[in-house]
């Protein structure tokens, strides 16, 4: 355990000395205000509330998943991995006396601990926003279901950056696998369209699950499935990519 929690503040700090993740603070920051700023103009300008206060962090979150937050969950993955690989810092993070688990359990950890970060900021960033501009339809309920939202994407969105992982411990190249990943997020989208009554078995598809999680009649028994499917690809991905880290040359 001891090794493990060494490893997991070792990657957490060469993340926080990642570009990346200022890019992705500032993307964020930037995706809210226009966000806000085209919500305060049709207000101002046709009349019309589009949006409450507790209902502008949902509009950010429905755009925010599809676009920079798993965007920038393949770039952590990609860098966690091939780009240590590239770099050959590897050896010296497998020369730790830590087990290959372990350090592999660490790099997952902190891809996990980046997802719930930047959904974190958003979610406040955003609620500061909505607060600001139209505070009078504020609500503990709708406090309780922007909570609700944002944690219930942050799993999807996880489960979506393991494949990222197989396909980093699977590939060499760095570019390689950020256009794999990227085909395969089209791809599952696509898929979900094509063939509608089998998009909840692609985790793209699952993206906007929170919507269960808040409406006025939730469905535990689809939730309970979803979480099962979630769960099984997860763990199955989880241990593919250990196996191939496992294997690999340093």
């Amino acid at each position: 355990m001891a090794g493990f929690k060494a490893a997991f503040l070792n990657e957490m700090t060469k993340l926080l000395k990642k570009k990346k993740f200022i890019a992705s603070a500032i993307l964020s920051i930037v995706a809210v205000l226009v966000g806000q700023v085209a919500v305060t103009a049709i207000k101002h300008g046709f009349g019309l509330r589009v949006v409450g206060s507790t209902e502008f962090p949902l509009v950010v979150l429905t755009m925010f998943m599809y676009t920079i937050l798993p965007l920038f969950a393949t770039f952590v993955a990609i860098d966690m991995f091939n780009g240590e690989f590239s770099a050959n810092t590897m050896k010296i993070t497998i020369a730790r006396p830590v087990s290959r688990f372990g350090v592999f359990s660490a790099k997952v950890a902190n891809v996990a601990l980046f997802i719930a970060a930047n959904l974190l900021f958003v979610m406040v960033l955003s609620l500061i926003a909505g607060l600001l501009f139209n505070p009078s339809s504020a609500s503990f309920t709708g406090f309780l279901r922007i909570i609700l939202a944002y944690a219930a994407t942050f799993f999807p969105v996880f489960v979506f950056s393991l494949i990222v992982v197989l396909l980093s411990n699977l590939l060499r190249g760095g570019l390689a696998v950020f256009f794999l990943s990227i085909l395969v997020f089209i791809g599952f989208i696509a898929l979900g369209v094509v063939f509608s009554q089998a998009s909840s078995f692609l985790v793209t598809s699952m993206f906007g699950w929170y919507t269960l999680w808040i409406s006025e009649t939730v469905n535990v028994f689809k939730i309970f499935r979803q979480i099962l499917i979630m769960g099984g690809c997860g763990i199955m991905l989880f241990t593919a990519g250990y196996m191939l880290f496992d294997r690999k040359d340093v």
